[in-house]
């Protein structure tokens, strides 16, 4: 029988069923956040197309909506296909619907603009603080992707750690200093991309300290 969160990297009964295809798992965290910037962009005719959404007000207040509605979506499939629920996943999903519902029920979109701003600050300190203890809890993210020795662990984790708190910094001068669809915009067309290129450019590190093309290397006759 699985747990309900995910087990451990290191913990030997985690099986391969229990990881979601890399390409699947990249659709159902970013699908909600698609559902919200198509929902801001397309508010007016959505609340024309469906009267019940005009309820909630101005397109950020359904684009909100939607989005609590995606993501809870997104955590269901996740454990339809494995029994398990990812840890970042489900804390970055308990914090939408958490500041969702405050901006719908106080009509105040400061709230989920908030959102990447507390998520990233939990992942940052949450990695940054792990590793002051010698854990990394960045396996739980990338243990389904590469094998990395103990200094490579470290050195990705506190690059992450970094990221994140970047991020956090990034979004409040965003939504503090420009309108409301430029913050959309940002988040899904500047955010993404941005953490594409620094996940890309730690392909280096990953190579150098991957265990499995050291044991690769190892088992090559003559070497």
């Amino acid at each position: 029988m699985n747990p309900i969160l995910e087990r451990d990297p290191a913990d030997p009964r985690k099986e391969k069923k229990e990881a979601i295809n890399p390409v699947l798992k990249l659709a159902l965290e970013l699908g909600p956040l698609m559902v919200f910037f198509f929902a801001n962009a397309r508010g007016a005719w959505l609340a024309e197309t469906f009267p019940a959404l005009s309820t909630l007000g101005e397109p950020i207040f359904i684009a909100t909506g939607l989005f609590m509605v995606a993501t809870v979506i997104a955590l269901a499939i996740s454990w339809l296909l494995v029994r398990t629920l990812p840890i970042m996943p489900l804390v970055s999903g308990v914090v939408v619907i958490v500041f969702g519902a405050l901006t719908l029920y106080l009509h105040n979109d400061v709230f989920i603009k908030m959102k990447p701003t507390i998520i990233n600050t939990m992942f940052g300190t949450a990695l940054l603080g792990g590793l002051a203890f010698g854990k990394s809890l960045l396996g739980y993210v990338f243990d389904s992707a590469f094998r990395l020795d103990v200094e490579g662990w470290r050195k990705l984790t506190l690059r992450w750690g970094v990221f994140f708190l970047f991020l956090a910094v990034l979004n409040e001068v965003v939504w503090r200093n420009f309108s409301t669809d430029f913050w959309v915009a940002f988040k899904v067309w500047a955010t993404i991309p941005i953490t594409v290129l620094f996940t890309a450019s730690q392909m280096p590190l990953i190579m150098r300290h991957s265990l499995d093309d050291k044991a690769e290397e190892a088992s090559r006759p003559g070497e």
